[in-house]
């Protein structure tokens, strides 16, 4: 599953609920958004790894947090979070690296 940021329709609460609910929490985590404006899930490739092509991505989630999954797709003030996360700093974020909290 991903988001395509280049479409404003597509940048929603319910999306990003549907984006968190997609992931494991049994797996470290992190949305990434490429130079191409597509948001996503990475599981396995997480930190500074292979970050050519990234636009910006937000903080590594460890497994177990919480994060992703259901329950975090569930929670409407982390869902809004992520999706403002994404609306604030697309197409031009300060940074490579965001900090949600």
């Amino acid at each position: 599953m991903h988001i395509d940021l280049n479409n404003p329709d597509e940048l929603t609460v319910l999306a990003v609920s549907q984006l968190l609910a997609s992931a494991s929490d049994d797996a470290h985590t992190q949305l990434r958004v490429t130079k191409a404006g597509i948001a996503y899930i990475s599981s396995g490739v997480v930190g500074g790894a292979d970050i050519e092509g990234l636009l910006f991505r937000l903080e590594t989630w460890a497994a177990g947090s919480g994060y992703v999954g259901n329950i975090a797709a569930s929670d409407e003030v982390w869902v809004m979070q992520i999706r403002n996360a994404l609306k604030d700093n697309w197409p031009c974020p300060p940074f490579d690296y965001i900090d949600v909290y």
